[in-house]
Order: C-alpha cells, then sequence, then structure tokens
C-alpha cells in the first residue's frame, strides 16, 4: 500500500472513501462492535458513554439525525431512549450490518445511503443531529456537511460531533512510545491519502485544526456553545488503531464539538 499526502477533491475524496468502507465494514464491525455495543452511543475510544455524559440534552420525543451511521450502533440506542431517528451513512455495507443488527434485535433503525455534504432532507427537518467519528474527517468540504446540518436543523436545534483530537495528527498513528514524539507539522494541513494498486485514492482522512473548526462552525451559521476533550479512563485498556491508555494519558485523542442553530 502507497501513502501519501496530496490535495484530493470532494468527488475524489467521497468515491475513494465510500469504496475502503464497503470494503473494511466487516472487518471493522468484527473488532468494534462488542464496544460499540448494538444500541450504544459511544463517543470515541476513550469509551466516553452518552448515557453518562449527556452531551446531546433531552432525547425523548426529539427528532435526531444521525450522519454517519455507520451500523446504527448510537442511532439505536436513541430509539430506545424514545426519539424518533434517521441515520445516514456513506458505505453500503455499512448499512447492512445496521440492518442485520435490526433483525437480530427487533429494534429498527431507518437509514439512507447518502452523502453528508448533500443530506436527502428538507430544511428543518430534525431537533437535533448527532456524528460519532462519522463522515466528518472523512469530507473534502467540513464546510458543506456543517452547513447542511444547519439546514436541516430547526431553529434552536443543536448538533454534536466527535472527531480525531486535532493534535494527533502532528503525532504517528502509533498506540505505542512512537506515536509519543512529533514528526509533522500540526498546520500542514494536507490530506491522508491511501492509493490503490492503479494510484488512484483508496481512502482519504482530512485535517482540520481546532481554530479550523471553529471557523467552520460559525461560517456555516451554527454557534459553537462547548467542547468536550474526553479523558482516558483509569482501568480502559483497550487499543484502537492509535488510540492506547499510553498515549491517551498525554495526549487528548478525541474532541466533541456541541453547537447550536440560532432561534
Amino acid at each position: 500500500m502507497d501513502v501519501g499526502r496530496r490535495p484530493v477533491a470532494p468527488s475524489e475524496t467521497s468515491r475513494a472513501n465510500r469504496g475502503w468502507w464497503d470494503g473494511a465494514a466487516d472487518d471493522y464491525q468484527a473488532e468494534h462492535g462488542e464496544f460499540l455495543r448494538d444500541d450504544g452511543f459511544v463517543w470515541g475510544p476513550e469509551g466516553l458513554d452518552e448515557a453518562d455524559a449527556r452531551l446531546l440534552g433531552e432525547i425523548s420525543g426529539r427528532r435526531v439525525l444521525e450522519i454517519g451511521c455507520g451500523a446504527g450502533q448510537c442511532g439505536r440506542w436513541l430509539v430506545a431512549r424514545g426519539a424518533t431517528v434517521a441515520g445516514v451513512d456513506l458505505s453500503r455495507r455499512q448499512l447492512q450490518h445496521s440492518r442485520r443488527i435490526d433483525l437480530e434485535t427487533g429494534r429498527v433503525l431507518p437509514v439512507a445511503q447518502a452523502d453528508a455534504e448533500a443530506l436527502p432532507f428538507v430544511d428543518g427537518s430534525f431537533d437535533l443531529a448527532c456524528s460519532a467519528y462519522g463522515a466528518l474527517p472523512f469530507v473534502a468540504d467540513a464546510g458543506a456537511v456543517l452547513a447542511e446540518v444547519r439546514r436541516v436543523l430547526r431553529p434552536g436545534g443543536r448538533f454534536v460531533f466527535s472527531v480525531s483530537h486535532p493534535i494527533r495528527w502532528a503525532f504517528p498513528d502509533d498506540p505505542g512510545e512512537r506515536g509519543l514524539t512529533a514528526d509533522r507539522p500540526y498546520f500542514d494541513r494536507s490530506p491522508y491519502v491511501e492509493f490503490g494498486d492503479d494510484g488512484t485514492p483508496s481512502y482519504v482522512e482530512h485535517h482540520r485544526t481546532m481554530g479550523d473548526w471553529v471557523g467552520l462552525i460559525h461560517a456555516s451559521g451554527l454557534v459553537l456553545t462547548g467542547l468536550a476533550e474526553p479523558e482516558w479512563p483509569e482501568g480502559h485498556d483497550r487499543v484502537w488503531g492509535g488510540w492506547s491508555p499510553l498515549r491517551g494519558r498525554l495526549l487528548p485523542g478525541t474532541a466533541i464539538f456541541q453547537c447550536l442553530r440560532p432561534a
């Protein structure tokens, strides 16, 4: 596998990541499904649970959109607590896993295959929107996603989303000691790209600094109302890619942005 860093257009990014997630979905769910739970809402590898964090506020009776829902674990948890939920994801295979869990649990999450940069809903459809590591790190134009979220939220609606903490970009994606030494500029925004045998991108992840995220949220017409940086909890020994207890004690791994569409 060849790896590089170069600009990647939105359509090229979408095509690469749709193919990658379709191919990786089975392994991803096999490896992480137990941790995520069939109807659990986990904000990131640190294991912060919405049941404890309550970042979304009141859920019962609310219309909620989950963006980048994967196999629908978070959305299904919301349904169980009285919300009316729709999920969208770029990957058909991830949504097939959502359907599998529907059949296994008897708790159905309505889902649609869609690009987060063009949500298939009318204006003001939802009271809440959420995304736990879904879509936003994997799109070329995060501002377009935020603008779409603002559009489909009612006035006064809220959006909460988690992404890799921007500081992690400066460090190798390694759970061991090598991952504790910065080896690239935090301010280098060149996307991380994996290439297929034919030289075309097969996976793309985009980097935004903390300042970039704040600016994009403001430019979309949303208001930033909170920022959470979960600490690695004592006794949590799970390694997930570059996340680990070793790194988690020293470096933030996840950033959670809480946003409001003004009334």
